[in-house]
């Protein structure tokens, strides 16, 4: 597996526009319950591959989430909604 193949997930998080600033995104996957692929994580560095499913209790409402694409940079809504896959 190459460096390019996965994201940290709090940057991924970020770069999806699910939180405001990445240090709230760290803070969410370190407190908060969060699963990939079915399995609990507390570790904001957790790698995040295309093709993951992500689970999210956001307040009161529990998202899953489809990893479409890693991104490169934190870009507009438009630009994030391509980075994954509501399911």
């Amino acid at each position: 597996m190459r460096a390019e193949d996965a994201c940290r997930l709090d940057i991924w998080l970020w770069r999806a526009r699910l939180f405001k600033s990445r240090a709230r995104a760290t803070a969410f996957c370190v407190e908060d319950g969060l699963r990939i692929n079915r399995i609990k994580t507390g570790k904001a560095h957790h790698p995040v591959r295309p093709g993951d499913v992500l689970t999210l209790a956001l307040g009161t409402q529990v998202r899953v989430l489809r990893v479409v694409s890693l991104g490169t940079r934190r870009g507009p809504a438009s630009e994030a909604c391509g980075l994954y896959e509501d399911l």
